[in-house]
């Protein structure tokens, strides 16, 4: 009974293989054709749909390293509640909204899987000592796209300064318009706490050239910012 399985299951394998080896000597060009289509828009639909499953917030936090800690921490911001209602969520910070850069910070966090399979952060205690590591790596991320995820929803073109205090005002319509600095240079903590920061320009002067007046103003917008914590 085993061998004739066997054999029948050999056999099956073997015609399939002829037919995707050569198709055309069994289908018509019309049926390739309108198969392939229905295919791509099966394989195009079930990948999509697997890819905003991954980027919701429930998926983020279905693991206790996010929900225990970082999480936690998001729910006492203004990005989480305020006035107006208006929330982001874990993607919407940490996932670029354009399609292909998306795909390529979906294959960047593939080696967060590996950390989640070892356990790299799976306490409190290994979460905290690698919290400087891991901001870090997220503040050269945002650095290095212009903080993308950002300009998402804050638009520097429809900023209202008149609405601003005066440091943030100078700070938008100067060193944010001219490119010379970019949100996570004065922003770095607006939804998580911060780790030790001994080190880190503009929070830390013993780290920045104060002789350069762009670093001596990012100093003095963070200390603002800390002081008064207020909506970005």
């Amino acid at each position: 009974m085993i061998g004739r399985l066997w054999r029948w299951g050999w056999q099956l394998v073997r015609d399939i293989w002829f037919v995707l080896r050569k198709p055309s000597v069994n289908f018509s060009l019309g049926f390739l054709v309108i198969g392939g289509f229905v295919a791509g828009i099966v394989f195009w639909g079930g990948f999509n749909t697997a890819l905003e499953v991954t980027n919701t917030e429930k998926f983020c936090t279905s693991c206790h390293e996010m929900r225990d800690n970082v999480y936690q921490e998001l729910q006492s911001t203004i990005h989480f509640t305020n006035r107006s209602g208006v929330r982001a969520t874990c993607p919407d910070c940490h996932v670029p909204h354009k399609w292909t850069d998306k795909i390529a910070r979906k294959m960047q966090a593939s080696k967060e899987v590996w950390g989640k399979i070892f356990g790299s952060i799976n306490t409190r205690e290994k979460f905290l000592d690698k919290r400087r590591e891991l901001a870090e790596h997220e503040w050269a991320r945002l650095k290095a796209n212009d903080s993308l995820e950002c300009r998402n929803c804050h638009d520097f073109e429809y900023m209202d300064f008149t609405r601003q205090n005066s440091r943030a005002a100078t700070a938008h319509s100067t060193y944010l318009a001219s490119g010379e600095k970019t949100c996570i240079d004065c922003h770095k903590g607006i939804a998580h706490q911060l780790p030790d920061m001994k080190g880190v320009p503009g929070w830390d002067p013993s780290a920045a050239e104060l002789s350069d007046p762009a670093n001596a103003k990012v100093i003095e917008i963070a200390r603002t910012l800390r002081e008064l914590k207020t909506e970005p």
